[in-house]
């Protein structure tokens, strides 16, 4: 695992947002930077990213199967009683998910270390799937970059054959918050993917979802909504007027109910208890005190958060790195610190894509600092030995 220096290619910005990736700078700053790129080997990639992800995922759903059978556990992740029976039937029934990422710490030779997991609402697909894809197709068509460079990324083929087994015969929309271009950049490619599948793929803002007397989902036209993938966390939707109308509804949400229960980071220390000792798992527990000081060498996140918000560092070297955030309404837990490997003066933190139950890239951020947060770059990779 290298970092390589590259020099941009002209008149980047505009290919880019040809493909609807508007927020590649964000307030002045670089947030998509091709003036480097990180490049694995074969081994690195399979061995050391895709295998972990792929038992990690089985673990994940091995503990969704503890949870669903065990209100104590349900009520431990802080999900209310009125929706547990929707968590559920949404797991035994098999409601279909589409895709997640899993946050790994990883030097290129000691194991990845999960840090967490967005199985609800991740974003930065768009510029995994597509850009650093159209990126190295690039650099190899110029020259650049030899024919045999690759990457671990196959997600725009695998979300088209997950879109696949939803079926033709309903409408799916998709739908964001208003008003966020990245929101709005990762449902929009969502729906291309839905529609190379052969769906009516539309989309909707989530404010403008209506309601009927009898409970059910409409949209601006008052036509029923039968299928919503709705880029809005389901932690959200527990505490919203919407999501009192959920349970009894007749709308399949995408993602499904139960992936409420591997967004949480509640999960992380089940993972270690069901698991313990597992190379790729990090001892973590509930933090029964967040009032108190961090202990050395852990980190206290909550429950529930995004983009590296309310997150505490106490290294073992008892430095202390804070980012301030919303997410302070719920529980934390307590994380055994595991350093992100440093390039130059970067923090590098790799993604690892899950579709359906398919390993299916990478994305590469890096930040300044010891958390990766909304801002923090995003760096095309390369797979080459």
């Amino acid at each position: 695992m290298k970092k390589i220096s590259i020099e941009e290619r002209p008149g980047w910005q505009a290919q880019v947002e040809g493909e609807g990736f508007l927020f590649h700078t964000i307030d002045g700053e670089r947030y998509w930077d091709e003036r480097g790129y990180y490049l694995f080997t074969r081994e690195q990639v399979t061995r050391d990213i895709e295998q972990p992800t792929r038992e990690l995922h089985e673990m994940c759903l091995d503990v969704i199967e503890r949870v669903v059978a065990s209100e104590e556990l349900l009520t431990g992740l802080a999900i209310p009683p009125a929706f547990f029976d929707l968590i559920r039937t949404s797991w035994r029934e098999g409601h279909p998910h589409l895709y997640g990422r899993m946050d790994f710490s990883y030097d290129g030779t000691d194991p990845a270390k999960l840090l967490e997991i967005n199985a609800d609402t991740p974003t930065s697909l768009l510029e995994c799937a597509s850009v650093q894809l159209l990126w190295l197709e690039d650099q190899i068509r110029r020259g650049v970059l030899p024919a045999e460079a690759d990457q671990f990324n196959t997600l725009a083929e695998d979300l088209i054959r997950a879109f696949g087994t939803f079926g033709k015969e309903i409408p799916f929309h998709f739908s964001a918050i208003s008003g966020s271009v990245e929101d709005r950049g990762t449902t929009d490619f969502l729906a291309q993917m839905a529609r190379l599948a052969g769906i009516d793929a539309r989309h909707i803002d989530i404010e403008d979802i209506g309601l009927t007397g009898d409970g059910r989902f409409v949209d601006l036209q008052g036509q029923w909504i039968p299928r919503l993938f709705k880029l809005h966390a389901w932690e959200h939707i527990f505490s919203e007027a919407f999501g009192k109308a959920v349970p009894g509804c007749d709308t399949q949400f995408v993602e499904p109910a139960w992936k409420s229960i591997i967004s949480n980071k509640g999960i992380l220390p089940l993972l270690w208890k069901f698991n313990e000792g597992h190379p790729n798992l990090l001892p973590s527990q509930v933090d029964d005190d967040p009032r108190a000081p961090v202990p050395k060498g852990w980190v206290r996140k909550p429950f529930f958060s995004r983009e590296g918000a309310n997150i505490e560092i106490r290294t073992p070297q008892d430095e202390v790195v804070v980012q301030d955030g919303p997410y302070t309404d719920a529980p934390y837990i307590l994380q055994q610190f595991s350093p992100l490997p440093r390039f130059g003066d970067s923090y590098t933190l790799i993604g690892s894509w899950i579709v359906g139950d398919t390993a299916s890239g990478m994305g590469i951020r890096e930040d300044d600092s010891l958390i990766t947060k909304d801002t923090s770059r995003f760096l095309p990779h390369v797979v080459m030995d």
